[in-house]
């Protein structure tokens, strides 16, 4: 019988994958490769399934879970190591081993669902940090060219929640990442004004590397940031859209709505997509379809309960998206991922 993709992502939504192969042991890689070349569909690699939704009916290719474990460490000079971790290595393991080990460079990545080897694909990042800011090198398989390459970050084209990896979807599968980050008992400065608050601290101050990742853990579940395992928000793939870039008039207008513009580590203007939300009348506990409703936190988050379906959650995010437009000119972009079936013959770049 198919494996259902539902009982592989957060949403718990999804049909059955034509094959599943399960992805543990890294020197086998070879040999898995080998089992799915001959497809006509490129195979959907998932990780920890937290920002994935998954059509109803299925995908009719070969998934690849990639669940692949371990952490190793070496040290370099001028207090620099440079630790290496497997793709399925959840990242929130590798936040805690760096924490346990004295290492700065990912402690306000605390709580981020997903794996290790996800994050440089969104280019992951909260509270000031970013995956790419302490990337080495990635080793990924290139599907085109059935070979292992490695990556390094120069290459990547990272930007805002997004790298080259997130624009060519099926061409890259990342095995292993590298990052090197720095030997210190305390965490990076202090950069937003409502982890000071729940740390105590004034901006821009520097605090244990343990107090900094638990002010995070309390400040993502007091926001409705974290992933629950049971109860009415559980079944979620986090925020549903990307703060969007705006224009410097829109800017303004959004600044007289009283909403909040930032730049991003791009230097691009922004704004809260979930204030955009609520403008447009949408708010947590929201009832946006059956089984679709927004999270008991906050109108950014919806969340799947029972009789929903992928094709009702998707039309709640295209609902979403035209409201906020509608009102404000402003457009949205999804952040979830979905499994686009793209031939073999299609894998390569333009």
């Amino acid at each position: 019988m198919s494996e259902l993709l539902a009982d592989h992502t957060t949403l718990r939504l999804g049909g059955p994958a034509e094959r599943l192969l399960i992805h543990t042991d890294p020197a086998a890689w070879p040999d898995l490769t080998h089992a799915v070349l001959h497809e006509a569909i490129a195979p959907f690699v998932l990780g920890g399934g937290s920002n994935t939704i998954a059509d109803d009916t299925g995908y009719p290719g070969p998934v690849i879970r990639m669940a692949t474990r371990g952490i190793t460490a070496r040290q370099l000079d001028g207090g620099v190591v440079e630790v290496t971790s497997q793709a399925g290595e959840p990242l929130s393991a590798l936040v805690a081993f760096a924490i346990t080990e004295g290492l700065s460079g990912i402690e306000y990545l605390a709580g981020i669902p997903g794996t290790v080897g996800a994050a440089p694909i969104q280019n992951t990042g909260a509270y000031g940090q970013q995956i790419s800011d302490t990337l080495a090198r990635l080793t990924v398989y290139d599907w085109s060219r059935r070979q292992l390459a490695v990556f390094y970050p120069e290459a990547c084209g990272f930007g805002y929640r997004t790298s080259l990896f997130k624009a060519y979807p099926g061409r890259w599968t990342i095995l292993e990442v590298v990052l090197r980050l720095t030997r210190s008992a305390y965490a990076a400065p202090v950069t937003y004004q409502h982890l000071a608050h729940h740390l105590g601290v004034p901006l821009h101050a520097r605090v244990p590397l343990v107090e900094a990742a638990r002010g995070v853990m309390i400040d993502r579940c007091q926001r409705g940031l974290s992933l629950s395992e049971s109860g009415p928000d559980a079944r979620q793939v986090g925020s549903v859209f990307l703060n969007p870039p705006i224009t410097a008039t829109q800017a303004d207008e959004v600044c007289k709505a009283g909403g909040m513009v930032y730049r991003d580590d791009y230097r691009v203007l922004r704004t809260s997509a979930g204030w955009l939300l609520q403008l447009a009348g949408h708010d947590a506990g929201s009832q946006l379809a059956p089984g679709v409703s927004c999270s008991t936190r906050r109108a950014l988050t919806l969340t799947a309960h029972d009789g929903a379906t992928s094709a009702a959650f998707n039309a709640v995010l295209q609902t979403l998206a035209r409201d906020v437009f509608t009102m404000t000119g402003i457009r949205l972009h999804p952040e979830p991922a979905r499994p686009v079936a793209v031939l073999i013959a299609e894998r390569d770049m333009p």
